[in-house]
């Protein structure tokens, strides 16, 4: 390499969970001894997780710019996440610059290792876990961004090098392809780590992520032999969903892949989603408020006669008890609602510090790939065990005291369903948007109320706003002037 690969310079703020996050960086590196050795290589893998740490940003999109939240916060605060919660961004967005920018950066950091460790004198197999974790992130990486954009370029060598400079963009297609190999390259990962090491990914990680990306291009026999690789390491289960998203419990029986943090650390290792989605009561922002469409879906009650344990698990609701034993109001949110996942009470981070959490963002649990295993059993994948499309959908109900599915759900109860299990994980745009379901009638997104008359939105031709461009948000301009052969997705103004 010609240059000094720029990954530790922020390596003391390491994202994952336990010992590994807090190794210092020591000494002068350049070119020619950044990767000299293996203590040297695992700070070099470290850092990739560091730069993955910015993906919990993903409500932004995977909420706001679907059904079940809208921005929240004051009006006027954090305008351009406003642009992509009502369907106005353009591309000089700097939300989708940063989360661009951040998102290749993960991708350079795991270039950087996947090329510099080949010839770094270690042990054979550490060497190829490291490089099977960099090609997991990696993966993961790319996983966001064809989601969010479609064709992006595919920049699979270190930045220097003339191959990864002059990068078209690459076909969906194509950069699924690479998705799947590197997830398929990644299974050699270990299925579990020491607890020091816990937020590394692992074997299961790779089957779950290799299977979501299969269902996603409809290659349902394919993603259910994924999970059923999952399934045959015997390590994952349910939990309690109550407890699930807590501090000290967030790594569980069910966790599958969660970015991880530690709170008062220098330089910081934090979760400030704990800021940006708690009251301002609580010194938060208030962001990502869920929907009254999103509580209208659950209809049914334990046999009791009590709410589903997922409605009060998930959010603030009015005259409820909120995360500090203190009554919720609904004055605290613009849609009377505020999220409880992913964030902490007083008692582990005073409002002084909001912003300094160590709750673990889960990203991939096991209630989510039997919901998939029932997806794709439901697409004509050939069952085995038993399983049918409702035995995993009660499997995961029976969790929250909600009754027992009976007869072959359809495709809707299935995402009702995932709906009501995965409110504020990043999966509900995309389930939207990959079952046509995008341009639904959203009361809430396609208009508005103003003193108690209705508003629909309507696009340039009168037409009600509902266009199927919506589905990929606009590359960033500054991006395509740098770029002159790249286009930009369609729907959106000039560069």
């Amino acid at each position: 390499m010609k240059r000094l690969i720029y990954v530790f310079l922020v390596l003391a703020g390491l994202s994952s969970c336990d010992d590994f996050l807090t190794e210092d960086l020591k000494g002068d590196y350049n070119s020619t001894n950044i990767l000299s050795n293996e203590e040297q290589a695992q700070l070099a893998v470290n850092a990739i997780y560091n730069a993955a740490a910015y993906s919990i940003n993903l409500w932004k999109f995977g909420d706001v710019a679907s059904d079940d939240a809208v921005k929240g916060g004051n009006d006027g605060d954090q305008a351009e996440i406003g642009y992509i919660d009502d369907f106005t961004v353009q591309s000089d967005n700097g939300v989708i610059a940063e989360f661009w920018q951040n998102t290749y950066e993960t991708i350079s950091r795991a270039n950087n290792v996947i090329d510099g460790i080949k010839n770094t004198p270690m042990d054979a197999t550490k060497k190829e876990q490291m490089i099977a974790e960099a090609k997991f992130l990696r993966a993961y990486s790319y996983f966001q961004l064809v989601n969010i954009f479609g064709e992006v370029p595919l920049k699979l060598y270190p930045q220097n090098s003339d191959k990864n400079i002059y990068v078209g963009l690459s076909s969906v297609e194509g950069i699924y392809t690479q998705i799947e190999k590197d997830l398929t390259d990644a299974v050699v990962l270990p299925v579990s780590y020491a607890v020091t090491e816990t937020g590394r990914a692992t074997r299961g990680a790779a089957y779950g992520l290799l299977a979501k990306a299969q269902l996603y291009q409809k290659k349902y026999g394919e993603a259910l032999t994924s999970i059923q690789n999952l399934e045959s390491l015997n390590l994952y289960d349910l939990d309690s969903y109550e407890n699930l998203f807590k501090l000290g419990n967030e790594n569980s029986i069910e966790t599958i892949f969660a970015i991880c943090f530690l709170s008062n650390q220098v330089p910081t290792c934090s979760n400030a989603l704990n800021q940006w989605l708690a009251p301002s009561i609580e010194s938060g922002y208030f962001f990502d408020n869920p929907t009254q469409s999103w509580v209208d879906i659950f209809t049914e009650k334990q046999t009791d006669g009590s709410d589903d344990l997922r409605l009060d698990a998930s959010i603030g609701r009015d005259g409820k008890t909120w995360l500090n034993d203190n009554t919720f109001s609904s004055s605290w949110s613009s849609t009377g609602y505020l999220v409880k996942k992913h964030n902490q009470p007083l008692t582990e981070v005073d409002a002084g510090r909001k912003g300094d959490g160590g709750l673990a963002y889960i990203y991939l649990r096991y209630a989510d790939i039997l919901l998939m295993k029932a997806e794709c059993l439901l697409r004509g994948a050939t069952a085995t065990n038993g399983d049918t499309p409702a035995s995993l959908m009660n499997i995961v109900r029976r969790c929250s005291g909600a009754p027992d599915v009976t007869g072959t759900p359809t495709i809707q109860d299935l995402m009702d369903e995932r709906l009501r299990e995965l409110i504020m994980e990043p999966w509900r745009r995309n389930d939207l948007i990959r079952n046509g379901m995008f341009e639904n009638d959203w009361a809430w997104k396609n208009g508005w109320y103003v003193d108690g008359v209705w508003h629909e939105r309507v696009a340039a031709d009168g037409t009600p706003a509902r266009d199927k461009t919506h589905r990929l948000l606009p590359i960033h301009r500054s991006l395509l002037e740098a770029n002159p052969t790249w286009s930009q997705n369609p729907g959106y103004q000039g560069l």
